[in-house]
């Protein structure tokens, strides 16, 4: 058998080896990844490659090493949904860095992190002094938690007493210059009702739409292709 025919089955049973593991992983590998988390995905993915393309390793050892790295790291990830004390190893704790307007700096040297990243992070939140910060927080995924003083916080309507409209999530109606047929029969719509939507402002071509959203309020948010304009359509009248 050549070598090159070797290398492409090993990549196939490497490849369905590493999609059945990531899949039980679940998303912890792929979403707040602490760096320990990096660091086995890192890890597993460096073994899947060597099981790949190293035809002078034993497929059968590289496997179970491969196996073993994912099932310590769902053991691992299991026994800390049920013992606080294995996720403060593994993941960490949150460390307050900014509290009431002043620098921990302390806690800034226990995690590493200078200054100036602390002050590029809190702008990345819409902060850009620290005078208006109650609390900070750099969470064990590395991402910051920012609470800022009451006053410098934004005015609700719960606050001013103004009664408010739900607002859930808009539904595509057209994307791709394709007609979502399911999810005009899920809102009780036509296809009629949608061309006489899209007549108002002309576009008589659906293939012509990147995307088309209904919102909760009763308004179609059309956009063309290319660069041509969007529209904003009440559907009410």
């Amino acid at each position: 058998m050549s070598i090159v025919l070797v290398v492409i089955i090993r990549s196939i049973i490497a490849f369905f080896v590493l999609l059945f593991l990531v899949r039980l992983l679940g998303k912890q590998q792929v979403s707040q990844l602490t760096f320990f988390d990096y660091v086995v995905g890192i890890t597993i993915g460096s073994i899947a490659a060597t099981l790949s393309v190293q035809v002078n390793e034993n497929t059968t050892a590289t496997l179970a090493g491969l196996v073993t790295w994912a099932a310590l790291a769902l053991l691992l990830a299991v026994l800390g949904i049920h013992n606080v004390w294995v996720r403060k190893v593994s993941d960490g704790e949150p460390t307050v860095v900014v509290e009431n307007g002043k620098i921990m700096d302390k806690n800034l040297k226990k995690i590493r992190i200078p200054t100036d990243e602390l002050l590029s992070e809190l702008r990345t939140k819409g902060v850009f002094s620290i005078a208006d910060v109650e609390f900070a927080t750099f969470e064990p995924g590395g991402k910051i938690s920012v609470q800022k003083k009451s006053q410098k916080q934004p005015v609700t309507p719960s606050d001013l007493n103004i009664p408010s409209q739900y607002d859930g999530l808009p539904t595509n109606l057209i994307m791709d210059g394709v007609v979502i047929e399911e999810a005009l029969h899920s809102l009780k719509l036509t296809k009629a009702w949608l061309y006489y939507q899209l007549g108002k402002q002309n576009i008589s071509d659906t293939s012509e739409i990147s995307l088309a959203q209904l919102d909760t309020k009763g308004y179609l948010y059309v956009d063309l292709k290319g660069d041509k304009p969007y529209y904003t359509i009440p559907t009410m009248n």
